[in-house]
């Protein structure tokens, strides 16, 4: 008998559009993915892994390195036997299925990081569907690093919203932002000097837009920490964290955030 199922919802992306043209290879993040879900097993939780498509997330190469397990191999080792081997990491679903199966079984939804959500997520109308539920079930939600960007396909208008983002029209964003459920909640996400750090030493590119505009595009109050240190906001039953270091704060929160509304 477990205290609960929480939904994921991952991404199938793994090319994202480089601003000015050209493609930057993304995926899943392993800690991000791998260490709350871990947490969330341990603490009794089952969970049902989900994706646009039903195929299963690729993980980002950048993120098997120890930096993000603090330089300790047996734990990186576990988050990636995790990852590749874990049944429910493999009995992937289309988040379609699982809303069409209802959502009321699932007592709160997670979104990982790394930076495929922005591919397919963000704009994806079942993962907005999903969403609405959540929020009006007031269930908790939680997201870290990139997957904070996931609650935007709450928007009526996402793919526009995106598309407004790309061409760097403020206004339309703003317009098309107007309405979400999240606005006026704080919340933190990858800060802007954290994705300059990745766009001059990882890819050597840059990005379409930043995570922290794209929010406050919405309506979002967005609140960063310092780079690279571990740093969560909880707002009402949301649940975000900074960046790859915040994951086992990021899994304490949202546990936390699970029993008191059980």
């Amino acid at each position: 008998m477990t205290k609960g199922t929480i939904l994921v919802i991952g991404s199938n992306g793994t090319q994202l559009e480089a601003k000015g043209g050209g493609t930057i290879t993304i995926g899943q993040f392993l800690n991000e993915t791998a260490v709350p879900l871990m947490t969330l097993v341990a603490a009794g939780y089952d969970f049902v892994l989900t994706t646009p498509t039903g195929e299963k997330p690729t993980m980002d190469q950048d993120s098997d390195a120890l930096i993000y397990f603090a330089n300790d191999d047996d734990t990186r080792t576990k988050a990636r036997d995790f990852f590749n081997n874990d049944p429910r990491m493999n009995d992937v679903r289309t988040i379609r299925s699982e809303i069409e199966a209802g959502l009321d079984r699932f007592a709160g939804v997670f979104f990982p990081g790394g930076h495929a959500p922005i591919v397919d997520v963000m704009q994806d109308p079942d993962a907005g569907e999903a969403l609405r539920y959540f929020h009006g079930a007031n269930k908790p939600t939680a997201a870290i690093c990139h997957g904070p960007i996931s609650i935007l396909a709450a928007l009526d208008h996402a793919r526009e919203f995106r598309a407004a983002l790309i061409d760097g029209d403020k206004i339309k964003a703003h317009e098309l932002g107007k309405g979400w459920q999240y606005a006026g909640y704080r919340m933190t996400v990858f800060s802007r000097s954290e994705e300059e750090y990745a766009e001059e030493n990882v890819f050597h590119k840059q990005l379409i837009f930043n995570m922290p505009d794209a929010l406050e595009a919405a309506g979002a109050t967005v609140v960063n920490a310092d780079n690279f240190t571990s740093f969560v906001v909880v707002d009402r039953e949301l649940i975000t964290a900074q960046n790859p270091m915040s994951d086992h704060e990021l899994a304490a929160k949202f546990i936390d955030a699970l029993e008191k509304a059980a």
